[in-house]
């Protein structure tokens, strides 16, 4: 099973990447993608991948942090993607929900990112919040020059899902279908995605599943809490957990090019 999205870089994690990742290979997870969210975060996401075999990372700029992109980064962030324990560009995209950086600034961060990935043919790796609209219509006109792309930790609408079907990208599901409040939209579509067009992910530490019980309830998340959320979507899809850990798995080798 392949988690394609962990921030283990994250400070919450500080000290024990050696325990989550051998929970993690205890619970059947054996492959982590780390996510990079600014050029420090991608530094330290390859620095991990680079320490330990069955870590992959992603390098971009996520548009929380668009508001700190320079120029030189892009020589940067160019040079992190020559690696090849690099499998993606991101985490990058439009958040008009928080707003952290501006328009403009989130706009110009993503365009260069799109750039680089079509420049390097790695996928994208997405964010996308409140900003369908607009970030289909650059990725749309983008696509001929893409090698693909996940919409990492997708919580849109039934609509938003179809279009990016229709650019053949793969779809993140994390622990958000857990959820009895937010996820219920999610869990009715679920079925929607197409076996060949899934992937699943925990977004550590956040969006702890809260379908989980005891003391892991109320914890960080943790990539080991993967296969409960497979679980969850096989429920949902009425398919069985070995096919949903099967086919995630084929997708994301498939997807980032791993071996």
């Amino acid at each position: 099973m392949i988690d394609i999205g962990a921030n283990l870089t994250n400070d919450r994690f500080s000290g024990q990447i050696p325990v989550i990742i051998e929970s993690a290979s205890n619970a059947g997870v054996n492959k982590i993608i780390v996510t990079g969210t600014n050029v420090e975060s991608s530094r330290q996401a390859l620095t991990l991948a680079q320490q330990h075999s069955n870590l992959y990372a992603t390098a971009g700029i996520h548009p929380h942090y668009a508001n700190q992109f320079q120029d030189s980064q892009i020589t940067e962030l160019n040079t992190l993607l020559q690696e090849s324990k690099v499998v993606a560009v991101g985490e990058t995209g439009l958040d008009f929900n928080r707003n952290f950086s501006t328009e403009k600034e989130q706009l110009l961060a993503f365009d260069v990112q799109i750039e680089l990935a079509a420049n390097c043919q790695k996928p994208l790796f997405l964010h996308e919040r409140d900003a369908f609209d607009r970030q289909y219509k650059i990725l749309n006109k983008a696509r001929e020059s893409l090698s693909g792309a996940v919409v990492h930790c997708f919580t849109g609408s039934q609509q938003a899902l179809e279009k990016y079907l229709e650019l053949d990208f793969y779809i993140g599901i994390t622990g958000w279908i857990c959820d009895e409040r937010r996820g219920v939209e999610l869990q009715k579509m679920i079925h929607l995605i197409p076996d060949e067009r899934l992937l699943i992910e925990t977004d550590a530490p956040y969006l702890t599943p809260r379908t989980l019980t005891g003391k892991a309830k109320k914890s960080k998340n943790v990539p080991a809490n993967l296969p409960h959320i497979a679980r969850t979507i096989a429920n949902f899809r009425q398919q069985s957990p070995e096919q949903i850990a099967t086919f995630s798995e084929i997708n994301s080798r498939r997807l980032f090019n791993l071996a």
